[in-house]
């Protein structure tokens, strides 16, 4: 399963020394005809390609995805406070 997986972007994992984030395009990730989707992935090796950890998230979702991350970030913010 997964098809053509394309990095858009590497973000340097902080907390660590080599470990990364990576969002990348991924075509057909359930197989021939499944939608893409934005996959996101932990690698605590800096390897894009082969993460620890990845989440497949419907692009109809990243939107919603996005608010909800912000008021994480707000959530904490004003708890380190």
């Amino acid at each position: 399963m997964g098809g053509k997986n394309t990095v858009l972007t590497k973000i340097a994992l902080a907390g660590t020394k080599h470990g990364m984030i990576s969002v990348s395009h991924l075509e057909e990730p359930y197989g021939n005809g499944s939608f893409p989707v934005v996959s996101i992935g932990i690698s605590l090796k800096n390897s894009a390609q082969e993460p620890d950890w990845k989440a497949h998230i419907p692009y109809e979702n990243i939107d919603e995805l996005i608010n909800a991350l912000k008021e994480a970030k707000e959530r904490f913010n004003a708890e380190s406070k």
